[in-house]
């Protein structure tokens, strides 16, 4: 019997580190997935295959004794066949990027606990979600659960600290186009950035808050109107207050000034210091922003947002 699962990658549109003092973020879930196959086998083991590599294990191990990054896959099948008398072979196919900021590993945790709890009964999507995000504190100890969220329900996203998620109910039919700057960035270091600026430019940090609540509560609006020459204008205000708190560089800038000249806007997205910006276009300036980037050999894809999150068959 096999079980399988896929969830889409995300991109946050407003809101990177400025979420982490209170101001809400805007995510959305795209339409690249992670597909996740599970199946019971004889032998006691639990067995995954990846792209990143491939292991074997013993059930009932500790995770702390497992040092590879599909360990969220062997807390989840651990975790579900702990009384039963089986094994589980995992296999994971994924079409997005990894360590980009596009939300693989949320998406991985997600399909992952839809595919392996499914070959054992059905499962809620709440039910779903918990497990997810119980699997990928295994390898970021302090997540808030946002990406595996979006992930799960599909669309665009409001979230803040005090009062957690809301589902944005407009359907807008922008595009994005996602360029990786293939520069690895470590996400800790980008925080502690954002934290140091703030401890030393405490008023100007308070104003750039306002600053950045004021914009997403515009876009929130926009979202509504489906305006995405004006919600374009919004991304390049809301890299204006990214780059004041010091989380780009050269090569980030310069993709974005490349987007910025082609599209309705562009920004970095995730932590900065490297991974992913993205340009929003419509269909009028869509393939000019894309062939820009490609001509220039720089590593480039579109996206439209998905509405459809965790599908399982």
């Amino acid at each position: 019997m096999k079980s399988k699962a896929s969830a889409p990658g995300k991109v946050i549109l407003f809101g990177e580190h400025f979420v982490v003092y209170g101001v809400k973020a805007i995510l959305c879930s795209i339409n690249k997935r992670v597909t996740v196959t599970a199946e019971k086998i004889n032998e006691r083991k639990i067995s995954i295959n990846s792209e990143i590599g491939n292991i074997v294990l013993d059930p009932g191990k500790s995770i702390s004794e497992i040092n590879s990054p599909l360990k969220p896959f062997y807390y989840l099948a651990n975790k579900v066949i702990k009384n039963q008398n089986t094994g589980i072979q995992i296999n994971i196919d994924s079409e997005i990027p990894l360590g980009a900021g596009l939300g693989s590993s949320s998406a991985c945790c997600v399909a992952g606990a839809a595919a392996i709890f499914r070959l054992f009964g059905e499962i809620s999507k709440e039910e779903i979600l918990k497990h997810a995000i119980e699997a990928e504190k295994t390898i970021f100890e302090n997540t808030s659960g946002a990406d595996c969220t979006v992930c799960t329900y599909g669309g665009i996203m409001e979230y803040d600290k005090k009062q957690g998620f809301k589902k944005i109910e407009n359907e807008p039919n922008f595009h994005l186009v996602i360029v990786n700057s293939n520069i690895k960035h470590s996400t800790e270091s980008m925080v502690s950035k954002v934290k140091q600026f703030e401890i030393e430019n405490e008023e100007e940090f308070t104003k750039l808050c306002d600053q950045e609540s004021k914009l997403v509560k515009d876009v929130l609006e926009l979202l509504k109107e489906n305006n995405t020459s004006k919600i374009g204008e919004k991304i390049n205000q809301n890299q204006e207050y990214l780059e004041i708190i010091g989380i780009s560089n050269n090569e980030l800038r310069k993709m974005i000034k490349m987007g910025q000249k082609s599209s309705f806007g562009a920004k970095i997205t995730g932590s900065g210091g490297g991974g992913c910006i993205f340009a929003i276009t419509n269909k009028s300036n869509l393939d000019k922003t894309l062939k820009e980037f490609k001509n220039k050999n720089y590593d480039c894809f579109s996206v439209k947002i998905d509405f459809k999150g965790l599908n399982t068959f």
